[in-house]
């Protein structure tokens, strides 16, 4: 709306300004106005009050009345008038004072409250008794129902009196604001009429301040003084054309030496590009070339190991050189970051091989699988760190027992990995959940396992490391299979204390 007005024209402009005084000084016109009638408002509203006491004092009395009716003749007529009248003073009853006060009016209203709640309660044990052709109880509560309505209407007069005084108070008062609201209105209207004319003022001479600037930049270009300050005006009227083209003459002197040093700036540019470039690109080949070299060394070396053992007829490190080398082949070769479970049960039995030929009779390892090849694909390396945590957790005790477990469902393969260490602590194991669940890989460093996730053979190694290893070892897994499923309840750690952990994953079928 503003950028409108910026670029309307200037006779557009005028009659904008001359509408908007006359908008503000009929506002204006019509606050003041407004005060008046709010203030005469508050004038006719002095004696409300009495007003409603009258009304009040009338319903006490149709009440009373029905209320006689009712006992002497018991009618259907004035039975259904008591409990209209009634409703009605009991609904006024309690807009009145609820406390006792220590103000006169307030004290007064309090005690007609009371004679009222004490009529209420009288009368209705009249009607009641009544009803139920009890004419000894009906004519006592009727006569102490008649008493407290004379003494009811005695205070109620007076309240009267009381509101009629602080009224005619008021009164005096709303017709001294009202006075005094009539002069501030002309006070305003007068204050408000300077504060428009200096705002229009104001506003003219910003819409005409523009005009003496073109007038001396053009007296210093007629003197052929083209070093000038640009106006930059965005403005779409007359004036905003004129400072354009005033611009564009001033611009069009400097524009070939600009296109030069603009020219020469991109080559630099494009020369620092290329530069950077061929040096990315060498140290692309270098890696590229080093990460041939070490897995083609690797498995170099252990293949000497396995002829040399085959030559001194060490059968056993051959079959164990035989495992590491088809260990270390599959994560080094594993680029299509997907396996079968087929492929992750022969890394874990070559991964287990080789740890029973460390620990010997400390680690039982034990494998369920359904008969048949299980094809089902999950990302690659995810069970052997997980059987690889249980052994470390297991070797706490004397004999560390895994198991590894697969069993098919109905719409799930599911493989549990289980250890008999001391279990998992079950606040840690919520934190890890939570930052796969959440992806806050950040918090990883405040993770802390128990105590007993190293083995006995790790204890010279550092806890707190050895501690953000496992952490991340088995965050790093189930986040992989996280992205892969796009599921949350793929994974789960079943931690019951003294009795091991549980790891579990769902694969589902129909993936």
């Amino acid at each position: 709306m503003l950028g409108k007005i910026r670029n309307a024209t200037f006779r557009t402009k005028i009659l904008l300004l001359l509408s908007s005084l006359i908008v503000a000084m009929g506002l204006s016109v019509l606050v003041a106005m407004n005060l008046n009638r709010h203030a005469l408002f508050l004038l006719s509203d002095s004696y409300n009050s009495n007003a409603e006491l009258n009304s009040f004092v009338q319903d006490v009395s149709l009440t009373e009345s029905a209320m006689e009716t009712y006992v002497n003749y018991r009618t259907f007529e004035s039975i259904d008038a008591y409990y209209n009248c009634s409703a009605r003073v009991e609904n006024f009853r309690q807009t009145m004072q609820q406390n006792p006060s220590t103000d006169e009016i307030s004290q007064k209203e309090y005690v007609v409250n009371q004679l009222a709640l004490s009529f209420l309660y009288l009368s209705r044990k009249a009607v009641t008794a009544r009803r139920a052709n009890d004419s000894d109880d009906a004519a006592a509560y009727y006569a102490r129902s008649a008493e407290c309505y004379n003494f009811l209407v005695r205070q109620v007069s007076e309240l009267n009196m009381l509101f009629l005084t602080h009224n005619a108070h008021v009164y005096e008062k709303d017709r001294a604001n009202v006075t005094g609201v009539t002069r501030m209105s002309f006070v305003f209207l007068i204050a408000l009429f300077f504060v428009i004319l200096m705002i229009a003022y104001l506003l003219i001479t910003k819409m005409t301040e523009p005009l003496e600037s073109i007038s001396e930049v053009a007296t210093r270009v007629a003197r052929h003084d083209f070093d000038v300050p640009l106006f930059k005006c965005d403005t779409q009227d007359e004036i905003g054309n004129i400072c354009r083209a005033f611009d564009r003459m001033i611009i069009s002197i400097r524009e070939y030496v600009d296109t030069i040093w603009e020219k020469a700036r991109t080559e630099n540019k494009l020369r620092e590009s290329e530069m950077e470039m061929r040096a990315l690109y060498s140290d692309a080949q270098l890696r590229a070339l080093q990460s041939q070299i070490n897995p083609h060394f690797l498995f170099n070396t252990l293949n000497t190991g396995v002829q040399l053992a085959m030559m001194e007829s060490a059968d056993r490190t051959c079959f164990f050189l035989e495992q590491v080398s088809d260990f270390f082949r599959y994560n080094i070769q594993q680029q299509k970051q997907v396996a079968t479970i087929e492929d992750e049960l022969s890394l874990v039995d070559s991964f287990v091989y080789i740890m029973k030929v460390r620990f010997g009779q400390r680690l039982e390892f034990k494998k369920n699988t359904p008969d048949g090849p299980c094809y089902e694909q999950l990302p690659s390396m995810t069970l052997q760190p997980l059987v690889e945590n249980c052994i470390k957790h297991g070797l706490r005790n004397e004999t560390g027992r895994v198991e590894l477990t697969i069993r098919r469902e109905e719409d799930f393969v599911v493989i549990s990995v289980s250890d008999n260490g001391e279990g998992f602590d079950p606040s840690i194991r919520e934190r890890v959940l939570d930052v796969v669940r959440n992806e806050d890989v950040g918090s990883l460093h405040e993770l802390s396992l128990p105590e007993g996730a190293s083995s006995a053979s790790d204890k010279s190694t550092d806890p707190t490391e050895h501690v953000q290893h496992a952490g991340t070892g088995l965050i790093n897994v189930f986040m992989r299979l996280k992205l892969y499923f796009h599921r949350d309840d793929i994974f789960d750690i079943d931690t019951s204390a003294g009795s091991g952990t549980q790891f579990i994953i769902r694969i589902p079928k129909n993936v």
